[in-house]
Formats: structure tokens, sequence, C-alpha cells
């Protein structure tokens, strides 16, 4: 029991969870922004491996760390268009154009990042984001340096998490997505065009998890490998229904799954005799069970992996 306490009164603790929640925000702000306006973006793990490739390659070549995230944002936007195209334009099965975004844009950012960055023993690296440190919060008692610690990223992905709940539910356009994943042809009949709202929704929702990607290569570590995003998309996606599809729940699980992370990680160091595999595994079936009972409550788009075409009843 000691030793769990001392493990929650780390501010390294607390430090690392923002670290580890934040490219889990990212994503599942993105699914949620997808998912509202009906469309299932199963593209996720894809677009977050190319976010962080493209991200870091425009770095590495010469771009300051903010224009990194915004052209790895500008890329998952295409990625997304791609996506909309199959599943909004061509009505084509949701999962399976998901899961092909996925393949193509995970196996393009090896391509691309081997046919312009050289074979080499050490990888390349770049200048990441470094933390703020306002005096401010470094006085507070243990959660005012694990702030401090933070870096900007951090900061602007909690900040959207409240900014897309206000808009969703306080704002005509959120209205309006909401129409296009509930029920599309009512928000036609209000003069609203269904497949726009769902375009929209799907280029800003993969900008955002591209973003999510950048942030491991440009913030959370300093260079790029193919394998590092390691399921977050597949994560954010059962956060998006731990989260009844609400941007405000959406920040609370991806917190909650790092805090489940960042202390199986402390509990390997501190508990001798049990296999690191166990401590592995906590955080998924921790997180498993969380989701098993928030998804007995969540109510799910009605017209979600529903394609629209006009005129059609």
């Amino acid at each position: 029991m000691s030793v769990v306490l001392d493990i929650l009164a780390s501010a390294g603790l607390w430090a690392a969870v923002l670290r580890i929640a934040t490219p889990l925000i990212f994503g599942t702000l993105g699914a949620v922004l997808c998912e509202r306006s009906g469309v299932l973006n199963l593209g996720i793990e894809g677009i977050m491996t190319f976010g962080a490739m493209i991200g870091w390659l425009a770095v590495y070549h010469g771009a300051d760390l903010w224009t990194g995230l915004a052209v790895a944002a500008v890329a998952g936007g295409v990625f997304g268009l791609l996506h909309g195209g199959l599943t909004v334009t061509l009505g084509l099965s949701q999962h399976v154009a998901g899961l092909g975004v996925t393949l193509f844009a995970s196996s393009f950012s090896y391509y691309v990042f081997r046919l312009i960055v050289p074979v080499a023993g050490t990888p390349p690296t770049v200048e990441p984001f470094q933390p703020l440190n306002p005096p401010i919060l470094s006085d507070l008692p243990l959660i005012g340096p694990a702030l401090a610690a933070q870096t900007a990223p951090t900061w602007l992905a909690i900040g959207l998490a409240l900014v897309l709940g206000w808009v969703i539910f306080r704002t005509p356009l959120g209205l309006a997505i909401r129409m296009a994943g509930e029920n599309p042809h009512a928000a036609e009949a209000q003069g609203l065009d269904p497949l726009r709202l769902r375009y929209g929704a799907v280029i800003a929702g993969s900008a955002l998890m591209a973003v999510g990607g950048a942030f491991l290569t440009l913030s959370a570590f300093n260079s790029f490998f193919p394998t590092m995003v390691q399921g977050r998309g597949w994560i954010c996606i059962a956060l998006v229904v731990f989260s009844s599809w609400r941007p405000g729940r959406a920040l609370f699980g991806a917190l909650l799954f790092a805090f489940f992370d960042a202390f199986q990680l402390r509990l390997q160091t501190a508990v001798e005799g049990v296999p690191y595999q166990v401590f592995l595994m906590t955080p998924y079936i921790l997180s498993i069970a969380a989701l098993a009972l928030m998804a007995r409550y969540a109510r799910v788009p009605q017209a979600l992996m529903q394609p629209y075409r006009r005129g059609e009843r």
C-alpha cells in the first residue's frame, strides 16, 4: 500500500499521465467529430502514423514545430477527404474504407520516410517542443510541477476538448453536425447539406487525428519510427464509445487510460516477482471493464455508418 501511495504522490506520475493522454485526446476528439456527423473513421491508426511522419519530416527539413503540426493537420485532412469520398460520396462500407485508409496511410508513411531519409544505425532527430514551465504553476504542490512539465500541444489538446464540446452542443454548427449524424433527411429538410457537413466533419476530425500522431514525434519523442503509434488509434475508437460521443468525457477517458498506463509502468519497477506482462495488460483490462460499463448507457448517433443519398427515404 505504501508503494501505491508513493506512486500516487509523485509529480512524475501525473506529468506522464498528461503526456500519454495528449495524442489520445487529439485522436478521440477527431473520432468524436467524425462519428457525430454519421461517419465511422477506422482510418485513424494510419492517419496518426502519417501525421507523425509528415510532421516530423517537415521539421527535419527546416520548418518550425508549429508548422510541422500544421503540415500534419493538412495531411490528415487529405486522408479525411479520401475517406469522405469513399464513404460519403460513394456510400461504401465505412468499416472497409477505414481499414483501407489505415493500411494505405501506414504503408505510405514508411515508404515516404525511407525514400527521403537515408537508412542509418541511429534514427535522425529533431529538437522537440520544450516544457513551458510557467513559474505560477511550478509553485503549486504535486500537480503544479506536473502541469509545468507539459508542452504547448498538451495545453492545446485540453483547450480543444473544451472548445469542441461547446461547439457541438452550444452552437448552430454543432447542431447541424449532430443532425447529419442523427437524421440527415431532417437536416436536409431544414435547408442543410448533410453531405457537406459530413465531409467537413471527417476532414476536420482527420486533421485532429494527424496532429495527435505528430505530437508523438514533435513533443513526446524527437524521431520517427513506423510502429510508434502502437494501437493508439484503436484505443481512441474505444474511448469514443466510453465518452458517449461527448468531447468532455473523451478528455476524461483519455486521462483515465493514460493514468492506468503510467501507473503500471511505475509498478513494474516497484513490485518484484510479478511478470511484466501482467502490468502491461492491466491498463487494457481496466479500460475494457470501464468501456463495458459505460457502453450500456451510451447513445449511438442514429445515422452512424448509414450512407446518405439525396432524395432517398
